[in-house]
This record gives structure tokens, sequence and C-alpha cells, in this order.
């Protein structure tokens, strides 16, 4: 029977014919809500607030998601906290799992300790100077403005929120896009309540919505939660 608005996905099964997993929309289905309560739930298992709502929700009782949520936690071995650890990372950035491991490969390669090369060359990407500017109130939100072309780099559209921001290069909001009820509310700090301190790797004008990266992060400014010799270890074993 044809169901209106959906595209039957098809598994085949060796045992059977063609069975029907499960059904979905051509549109994506997801809603707001739904990413905003999968990121509230992220939040409670990684033990750490990715959005301001997870970190409204987590001082009324941070516990892990689920019906034994409030039960205590077991203990974990060495595996899990490097595991943790990798995933809290990886939340906090928001980034896929090759990118993780490409970024963490060229941090080894650099000189100096593998952890610190890490955070920093991950603080160095687009999306998160963005964020760290107080242009955007989240992450996803950052990633957002430059994947539907808001930001310019030294006067060029950049579009990849994974471009590497060298020191002394300029990010700005592209002119046309200044005037937009979005960019308003950034322009007057509406977002400054929920974000940490600006960094003082970063000169932001945030009234004319301009933000210089003027040197290299250092991993004791990130604002980022993270052991990040637990991080190393995971990768070092693989």
């Amino acid at each position: 029977m044809p169901v209106a608005g959906a595209v039957a996905l098809m598994f085949l099964s060796p045992f059977a014919g063609r069975i029907p997993l499960f059904f979905l929309h051509e549109k994506d289905t997801m809603s707001d809500k739904n990413r905003t309560r999968a990121k509230v739930r992220l939040s409670r298992a990684l033990g750490i607030a990715l959005t301001p709502k997870a970190a409204r929700l987590m001082g009324e009782g941070a516990f892990p998601p689920g019906q034994h949520g409030r039960t205590k936690r077991k203990s974990e071995g060495d595996f899990a906290m490097r595991l943790r650890e990798k995933q809290r990372l990886r939340a906090q950035y928001g980034i896929r799992e090759a990118q993780m491991r490409n970024t963490f490969d060229e941090a080894r390669r650099n000189q100096g300790l593998t952890g610190e090369n890490l955070v920093e060359l991950l603080e160095m990407r687009l999306d998160a100077l963005v964020l760290r500017s107080g242009f955007a109130r989240t992450s996803a939100q950052a990633r957002q403005m430059v994947v539907h072309r808001h930001i310019l780099v030294d006067g060029q559209l950049v579009d990849r929120p994974s471009f590497r921001v060298k020191p002394g290069q300029m990010i700005h909001v592209k002119e046309r896009s200044e005037s937009t009820p979005l960019f308003q509310d950034s322009a007057i700090g509406v977002h400054r309540d929920v974000l940490p301190a600006v960094p003082e790797y970063l000169d932001v004008k945030l009234d004319k919505l301009q933000a210089r990266l003027v040197r290299r992060p250092k991993r004791a400014e990130v604002p980022v939660t993270c052991e990040v010799q637990l991080v190393v270890e995971y990768y070092a074993a693989r």
C-alpha cells in the first residue's frame, strides 16, 4: 500500500524476501524540537552541557538519560573513560569521527604535545571561531551560518565549517546578511549571557560583526571540557 509523503526503505534479507525496515519522509523528518531533545540527551550522557538548554536542565539534576539514569553509575574501565573523553571533545565541536581522526593525525605530526595540538587545531576551525566570537548561540548554529554562506574570511566567501583560519585573518558577516534579525541580535550581544567570555586569541568587534584571529589559541585558553591525554591514549591504541 503506498504511503503518502514517505519512501519505504527496503532491506534484502538472506532468509526472506524484501522486508521494509522503516519509512523515511522525503524531507528531513527531524524537527528542531527533536534535535534539541537529542542534544540534551547527549549532554546528559557525556556529563557536559552542549547547548544553553542542556546547561539549564542539567543544572536541575545532572544524571544520565533513560529510566535508570538516576541510579548510581557503574565504575568505568580505562577504555570506557578514554572513549567518553573522545566523544566529549567530538561533541563539543560537532564533528564526524573521520574529521576527528584526521585532525589527531595532523596534531601528532606537529611539534609539541599531541593533545594540546589537537584542541588548538580544532579551535581554529571557522565554525568554532564564529561561535567563540558570539555570532552564534550554539556550535550547530555557527555551522549553519557558514554552510548557508553568511560568513566571509578576509572578504572571501567560505562555506566550509572545517576551514582552518590562520592568525591575522578577519572573519565577518556578509553585508547582505548583516541586516537580518539573526545577525542583528548577534550584534547587540544577545548570546553573550550563554557563552564563555571571548578568549584573548580573538579580537572581536561584535557591533560590526567582525572578529580577527590574533594568534594561535593555547589549550589553556580554549573553553572546552576534556582530558586531552585520555583522547591521545584512545587514538594511540588504534
